[in-house]
């Protein structure tokens, strides 16, 4: 098992959840890549995007149907100025590349804010550390695991 997932793996059974990880040679990167290899709607794909906060790092768990609005993720985080992370800066935050962050387990203290759209599912799937690993968790688990605060993220649609 390659480190990243054992971390992700580690950090689910830490809080009393036992996953079972996924992984997909195609990749699972994107959002429609995920739901294609998995069998499920893109909507119950969780996406775990970095963001700076004026200069705190922030992650988002939206559904891979929406985007995240800016402007609402920084009344949420109570930040002047939002940005999406660059990949350095995702990986110094959270310890895992982008494109397979997961939504818990991550190197150090990040914010976790959930969008309120994700908790409507029955289950969904995250990243587990590579871009090419998931696995499947109701939602109820995600905001608990993530310590993730829920919100209204996505853009209107």
């Amino acid at each position: 098992m390659h480190p990243n997932v054992a971390r992700v793996v580690a950090a689910a059974h830490d809080a009393g959840l036992e996953i079972a990880v996924e992984r997909f040679p195609e990749g699972t990167r994107t959002a429609t890549d995920a739901a294609r290899a998995v069998g499920c709607e893109v909507a119950e794909i969780v996406k775990s995007l970095v963001f700076v906060a004026d200069d705190a790092p922030v992650v988002a768990l939206v559904s891979g149907a929406h985007r995240v609005d800016l402007a609402r993720l920084a009344v949420v985080v109570g930040a002047a100025e939002v940005r999406k992370a660059n990949g350095d800066e995702a990986r110094d935050a959270t310890g895992f590349p982008i494109g397979g962050v997961p939504p818990f387990g991550h190197s150090g203290a990040v914010t976790v804010v959930v969008d309120r759209d994700l908790l409507g599912h029955d289950r969904l799937w995250a990243a587990a550390g590579m871009p090419d690993a998931v696995f499947a968790i109701a939602p109820d688990e995600l905001l608990r695991i993530s310590g993730g605060r829920p919100a209204s993220l996505a853009e209107d649609h």
